[in-house]
């Protein structure tokens, strides 16, 4: 076998673990599902993010947790926030902390644009997905506005409804018949 078939194969068997791949290369490593329950998201982002080797590896076999966390304005910078990194198993135990701030990367103009949207309009920043994009770890959070309760009775309804469609469209299911 050569040095470059089994690379491939290394890379394939190592997105099998953590996370399942889609399209374009990428491999998803966490996803955040109460965010869309939770918010309107009105645009999203990439960022990376500025991570210790340990955690690139817990991230890699599923040991990131986005349920409550948040990204924060800190001295000019954007910092993912409360991002739960479970301790690699095969690493020291003072490897990393599990709850650090962690910096994203962002040009400056996108920092600055997205700083004025939220302390103006009152919108904030929540984490959507951890990813791997050619090697390299991502970030995609979105600006978003949090739903009220009857917003998220109305999508319940809308997609309750668009189930019956669906299930209209396609028929009745037929039973086979047991054989005597």
């Amino acid at each position: 076998m050569r040095p470059r078939e089994q690379s491939e194969r290394s890379r394939m068997s190592k997105g099998k673990k953590g996370g399942e791949k889609s399209e374009g290369g990428i491999l998803v490593a966490c996803l955040n599902k109460k965010a869309r329950h939770d918010y309107e998201i009105l645009d999203t982002y990439e960022a990376g993010m500025v991570l210790v080797g340990s955690e690139v590896k817990s991230i890699r076999i599923g040991g990131m947790n986005l349920r409550d966390s948040f990204v924060r304005e800190k001295r000019g910078e954007l910092y993912l926030v409360q991002c739960h990194i479970s301790p690699y198993t095969h690493s020291p135990a003072d490897a990393h902390e599990p709850t650090r701030d962690r910096k994203l990367l962002l040009h400056h103009h996108e920092i600055e644009k997205l700083i004025g949207q939220i302390t103006r309009k009152g919108l904030t920043l929540v984490p959507l997905r951890a990813y791997f994009k050619k090697g390299r770890c991502k970030l995609e959070f979105g600006v978003a506005r949090g739903k009220k309760l009857y917003d998220k009775r109305q999508d319940v309804r809308k997609r309750e409804a668009n189930r019956e469609m669906e299930r209209a469209f396609r028929g009745p299911k037929e039973v086979p018949r047991k054989k005597r």
